[in-house]
């Protein structure tokens, strides 16, 4: 059975090669090709032999996304990427250029079984997860694309990555391994509607990521209304998992908060979210809501945003709002994709 080699750690490739009668010292040799120079085929792997190369090829799948389309903004110079898989299914990734560095956002799923209301990734459920190398994989090519370092790396796109649990924990290992990207494990985010098992899963691992609760609501009822999750998960359990995530990591955690016109951008919802939260150590991402045609959900206006902010500050919140990028190119979740997959 072929496997992708992009998913295996060092040692697991030690140990593959060493089943396939070759000395465990070749895994340095072919490890970089794969996570630092990004080849696309085993050919371009110049310092091992033939031989190795086609042992390679009949016992393992080199996976490497095709660029079917990419989007500039001539706002921001935001870059949004569609990826096709191997198997036809097609990621979306963004590349956002900021003063500190280059940020990619990738997905961790083709799809999503979430079904938040306002999101235009979950509108055609969720296809399958994707392995820890498809995940690394966006990364990779967008690096390539452009020529230039990925600094920061946040799991937001298309895809609960919770949902997918142990290829998100390896896709992790692999993009802070100091013999690869070797990305810091400080500048990684990761972005959950909610699952509040694996956020204590999470927890216990002790990483040094960011976690971002997807939240949204004040209110267990406003919260259902717009992500099914929090049915299975109460609003204030949720809340308790990012508590315990934030002792067992000293991390600070994120709210996001995406503000839909007339539902819940009021003063009452500032009011009710800052008591919710009041006595975290964390930071309340505002985001107003990137307008989906399938969901019929509208921005508040402007002002509404900033009232909702300082009613926020009043209660020692902190709080911004999240500055918007790639408007003009489909730049919300899963938008891209799904114009795509309607041609």
């Amino acid at each position: 059975m072929t496997e992708d080699i992009k998913s295996l750690n060092l040692k697991e490739l030690e140990t593959r090669l060493l089943a396939m009668g070759e000395k465990p010292f070749r895994a340095k040799q072919i490890y970089p090709w794969l996570h630092i120079k990004h080849v696309e085929t085993f050919e371009e792997m110049t310092d091992i032999s033939s031989k190795l190369k086609e042992k390679l090829k009949a016992s393992s799948v080199l996976t490497v996304l095709k660029q079917v389309q990419v989007q500039c903004s001539k706002v921001d110079g935001t870059r949004k990427y569609l990826f096709a898989l191997a198997d036809g299914n097609m990621v979306e990734s963004v590349l956002m250029r900021y003063k500190h560095g280059n940020s990619v956002c990738i997905s961790s799923q083709a799809g999503c079984r979430m079904g938040c209301r306002f999101c235009a990734s979950a509108l055609g459920g969720l296809v399958r997860n994707l392995t820890p190398g498809e995940m690394l994989e966006q990364i990779y090519r967008i690096q390539k694309d452009i020529g230039e370092r990925v600094s920061h790396v946040v799991v937001m796109g298309t895809g609960e990555p919770l949902d997918n649990y142990d290829n998100f924990l390896k896709f992790i290992e692999l993009l802070s391994d100091e013999y690869g990207l070797h990305i810091s494990q400080r500048n990684i985010t990761v972005s959950t509607c909610g699952i509040v098992p694996n956020i204590l899963k999470l927890a216990q691992e002790k990483l040094q990521i960011t976690l971002a609760l997807s939240l949204h609501a004040s209110t267990q009822e406003k919260r259902m209304a717009l992500m099914p999750v929090a049915k299975k998960y109460e609003i204030h359990q949720v809340i308790e998992a990012c508590e315990y995530y934030f002792r067992q990591t000293g991390r600070r955690i994120t709210f996001e908060y995406s503000l839909v016109g007339g539902v819940n951008d009021s003063k009452e919802d500032a009011q009710l979210l800052a008591g919710l939260i009041k006595g975290q150590n964390c930071h309340v991402n505002l985001i107003p809501v990137n307008p989906v045609r399938e969901r019929g959900y509208v921005q508040p206006n402007p002002q509404a945003v900033v009232n909702f902010k300082n009613e926020l500050e009043k209660y020692g919140i902190n709080v911004t709002i999240r500055r918007e990028m790639g408007r003009d190119i489909d730049g919300a979740c899963g938008q891209l994709r799904k114009r795509f997959m309607d041609l």
